[in-house]
């Protein structure tokens, strides 16, 4: 399957039982949600979906059974995070073997690498693999921004196709569309700066509340792309106040107690994470809450 760079990606969580095994059954009703709601492809174990606690097993899992469950509808990307080289090589390689159509790929973890080596790092794995690379640049979390100079560097790696652009720098969008064109397709990575971004001429968004709100997530980007910014503007406002759980340091917490009261996912998390307890789970609860009871009603 070729790679439409375009749409709504959601950084899918990683949904566990209570004895921190694989719920698969929850995945796939929200994956169901997201379908109906016209997403355009699957991201797997992101930083949202704790992908530094899962084992290559439970990647493989993820991606057989959402390779199965969307069948064929749209593409499949395993996000690809690791320290070493080797690893990140093998598990690029895993995730085609397994069946992924395309790869997220966030540079070294764990070691803040300079440009040389950032850019063999980026250029060695994606020559490791045949599908399309989108990389993650997110310097406020990982240290490393992915710089223009970096991408001119990479510009002759056919398969680096596209870049989660996450540095919460607006102007960045500007920047790339400036030097390279429609060479590298730019997908916002921050939830509160989806219109921002999209109006400066990202293509997509990956994002992280989509996977509580899918339908009103897929509202708001053709909203934008077809022009109809009053409508946007309204909708993002009331959606404001939970995409800001998405650049908070429990993120993933926030968002699955988050899908729980929309029953499109559970609380449980994997340890050192632990559910939010008293007043912060207040916080969301009330937030939730309190958008739930304005939340808009479309026509179609």
């Amino acid at each position: 399957m070729a790679i439409e760079w375009s749409g709504v990606f959601p950084a899918m969580t990683t949904k566990f039982k209570e004895d921190d095994t694989l719920d698969l059954d929850v995945l796939g009703k929200n994956i169901d949600a997201q379908l109906e709601a016209g997403i355009h492809g699957l991201i797997l174990g992101g930083s949202l979906g704790e992908s530094s606690t899962l084992s290559f097993s439970e990647k493989e899992a993820l991606v057989k059974f959402s390779l199965q469950k969307v069948a064929g509808k749209i593409p499949v990307l395993l996000n690809v995070a690791e320290g070493a080289t080797k690893n990140a090589v093998m598990q690029a390689r895993n995730a085609e073997a397994w069946g992924a159509q395309a790869i997220m790929l966030l540079p070294p973890m764990g070691y803040r690498s300079d440009f040389r080596e950032t850019v063999t790092f980026f250029r060695t794995v994606g020559a490791s693999i045949s599908i399309p690379v989108m990389l993650y640049s997110n310097p406020i979390d990982y240290r490393i921004e992915v710089t223009i100079d970096m991408l001119e560097a990479l510009a002759d790696v056919p398969n680096i196709q596209a870049i989660k652009e996450s540095s919460r720098d607006v102007t960045n969008v500007t920047r790339i569309i400036n030097k390279f064109g429609d060479r590298y397709k730019v997908l916002c990575g921050v939830d509160t700066l989806t219109v921002e971004e999209l109006l400066m001429g990202a293509v997509g968004v990956v994002g992280g509340l989509v996977c509580a709100f899918p339908r009103e997530t897929v509202k708001l980007y053709y909203m934008v792309k077809e022009g109809r910014i009053k409508e946007a503007v309204e909708l993002f406002r009331w959606f404001l106040p939970m995409l800001e759980m998405d650049i908070r340091p429990k993120l993933v917490q926030y968002i699955k107690l988050t899908e729980a009261q929309v029953e499109l996912g559970t609380e449980y998390v994997r340890a050192p994470r632990l559910p939010v307890v008293g007043a912060e789970r207040e916080m969301i609860l009330t937030t939730v809450k309190q958008a739930l009871a304005k939340r808009p009603v479309f026509e179609n």
